[in-house]
């Protein structure tokens, strides 16, 4: 009797063994750190009472920390790596259609250094792709381009040939209110900025008596009026910027979306190209809809091609990238060239 539980017990385990691997059949697991020098050091000069003083600005090395796991298929024209570095410009991950049907997936983080300032990005994704249908949720946040969205897409598929497709159906987003502007409450009739009530309201403050400036925790941080506008101002709106932003709460955004996808691939000669386009939001009426920061209806696209094209056995040419505009923001990658191979 013992026996027959533990054989029914492994008999229910099979099953989900199997589909776990099956899931992750041909997956790559990958971690990797790449480094390198950020810009120089800069020398800043200044003249105090008539005596020099040198400053050094130093930003140190650039480097990202980048792991995953991916599971999509090879195009033909990407190379077949022995490792994968974390650094390889994958721009057919963004493609609305993969190189064959099925599930695939991304599951990509990297925090980095860059320029002095930190970011951890994120791009993650799950798509199936059907011969009449595809569905896809992502999420993608871009620090230094400043963008996150959370995005699910479901379309009905249609193909005009065995390389060429068209897409078309819906997309939901959520984000944060992109077009909010908190500084618009605080620009006066004739343009200018109030920012020193702005200032005050936020714990600065002012001593009419000395001159000086003083931080909402009592420091002293400028013994001018110059000094504070080109110093401390840019710091005051910045953080003012971003504490607002952080107070509301992001919003849903459903848009109508129609898309393209061809791919052809031989040894001589490769494109493929994709593209979305949503002309159509709906307005639920959110005071914090983009609408009302845009005035209606606005058009966000994204893109990308991958050529290449070997003139002869030894000259060949290529032209490789991606471009976005979501809400106005843009983000984007490019690549292109030549390549004389010697023989």
């Amino acid at each position: 009797m013992l026996s027959q539980d533990i054989d029914r017990s492994l008999d229910t385990k099979t099953p989900i063994t199997k589909q776990i691997k099956k899931v992750f059949k041909f997956s790559t697991f990958y971690g990797a750190i790449n480094g390198g020098t950020s810009i120089s050091d800069d020398d800043i000069y200044s003249i105090t009472t008539g005596q020099l003083t040198q400053d050094i600005i130093e930003t140190p090395f650039d480097y990202s920390i980048k792991f995953g796991v991916r599971k999509i298929a090879r195009f033909g024209y990407l190379p077949k790596e022995a490792f994968k570095k974390g650094n390889e410009n994958s721009f057919s991950d963004a493609a609305t259609v993969g190189r064959i049907t099925g599930f695939e997936f991304l599951f990509e983080g990297e925090y980095k250094r860059q320029q002095g300032l930190t970011f951890f990005d994120q791009h993650h994704f799950l798509r199936y792709v059907a011969n009449r249908w595809l569905v896809k949720v992502e999420y993608y946040t871009n620090g230094f381009a400043d963008i996150e969205y959370f995005e699910s897409t479901q379309r009905y598929r249609q193909k005009i040939s065995k390389k060429f497709s068209i897409n078309i159906g819906a997309v939901q987003r959520f984000a944060e209110p992109y077009g909010f502007d908190p500084l618009a409450d605080w620009v006066l009739e004739n343009g200018n900025l109030h920012y020193a009530y702005l200032a005050l309201q936020e714990g600065w403050s002012i001593n009419p008596i000395n001159g000086t400036y003083t931080d909402p925790h009592g420091h002293v941080v400028a013994s001018s009026n110059e000094v504070f506008e080109e110093v401390m101002v840019p710091l005051i709106l910045d953080e003012y910027v971003e504490k607002e932003r952080n107070k509301l709460n992001n919003t849903l955004q459903h848009s109508v979306i129609i898309g393209f996808d061809f791919y052809h691939y031989d040894k001589k000669f490769w494109l493929h190209s994709w593209g979305n386009l949503m002309p159509y939001h709906y307005d639920d009426g959110n005071e914090y809809s983009y609408h009302n920061f845009n005035g209606g209806q606005w058009l966000d696209y994204s893109g990308g091609l991958i050529f290449g094209y070997w003139f002869n056995k030894n000259l060949g040419a290529f032209v490789e990238g991606k471009y976005n505009k979501y809400w106005n923001r843009e983000w984007h990658n490019f690549s292109l060239g030549l390549n004389y191979k010697i023989f």
